[in-house]
């Protein structure tokens, strides 16, 4: 989760649309490893609407002021810099953000706590609280007002990592869930020998390979400059649905082993639940795939 942070979603705009010296500053080092990234766009009151968001960086001489919070953040409770979404105007929500490098020791920045999750336990995810931060107007990452787009941009990148990272994990459960219904018998016979259970496990297969052309598919466009934000959102809705599936059809085929934590697959089971809620919801997915089909009902304007 945390190198997926440092490469897919915090840093992307930074590397397409930040200044030399900001690259040098903050690109640079995170690109190394030398240091931690995090990205901050979600909020108690905006998670996958991000037009919502309430935090605010105001600028002040040669200086933004940022005031506000952050929920859910990846690796916040050690980060050494945040890729922040904040409001810089009073304008329309779509044009009055911006992304800003902000240095997680300045003063002011308050890591409220630690979130216990029920999944991801190895990543730390932290709320975050911003009293007067002050950080030099240099590190706005490209244009003033252009976060939102610039964010809608890194969320595609975030979207394809997702789905490129869920696969493998996904064939690793299939096959130990093979290896142990193989030798584990009941009724006289090993488990995997029931049809219900192999040909379950040959359609759980065929469908991470689907995910798997789908995703790239979607790679090899994005790589030639095309718009991808369809094919991303319906790999990203695809993986969220997969992963809860084929999970919970393995655990069972696990049987009481399946419902403790000394296997793999109660692991994932609560790992990749995530799947269908960051990055965009399974609903907001559905709705953007409605938008590009053109069957998203008009808002009546009154």
């Amino acid at each position: 989760m945390a190198i997926g942070v440092q490469a897919d979603m915090a840093t992307p705009a930074l590397a397409r649309f930040g200044s030399d010296e900001l690259k040098r500053e903050f690109l640079a080092p995170t690109i190394a490893g030398d240091v931690v990234a995090c990205l901050g766009v979600s909020e108690p009151g905006a998670g996958s609407d991000v037009a919502s968001i309430k935090t605010k960086a105001v600028r002040k001489g040669d200086d933004y002021i940022v005031n506000g919070g952050k929920m859910w953040i990846t690796s916040g409770c050690q980060a050494d810099w945040m890729c922040l979404l904040a409001n810089t105007s009073d304008g329309p929500p779509h044009r009055n953000k911006s992304l800003l490098c902000l240095p997680m020791k300045s003063s002011g920045v308050h890591i409220a706590k630690k979130i216990d999750k029920m999944g991801m336990r190895s990543s730390d995810t932290a709320q975050i609280f911003f009293e007067d931060v002050r950080i030099p107007s240099k590190y706005l990452i490209g244009e003033e007002g252009m976060g939102f787009t610039y964010q809608m941009l890194q969320f595609q990148e975030e979207r394809m990592w997702g789905v490129a990272n869920i696969l493998v994990p996904l064939e690793n459960v299939i096959k130990e869930t093979i290896d142990y219904t193989r030798q584990r018998m009941a009724f006289s016979q090993p488990i995997l020998h029931n049809q219900t259970v192999h040909f379950r496990l040959a359609e759980l297969a065929t469908e991470v390979e689907l995910l798997r052309s789908l995703l790239y598919r979607a790679v090899a466009l994005y790589i030639h400059g095309t718009d991808v934000t369809k094919f991303a959102s319906m790999a990203k809705l695809k993986a969220g649905r997969l992963a809860r599936e084929l999970t919970d059809s393995c655990l069972q085929f696990w049987g009481g082993m399946g419902f403790t934590n000394e296997v793999l697959v109660s692991r994932l089971y609560r790992d990749t639940r995530l799947m269908s809620i960051g990055a965009g919801a399974d609903e907001v997915m559905l709705s953007i795939i409605c938008k590009y089909m053109d069957t998203l009902p008009k808002k009546q304007r009154p």
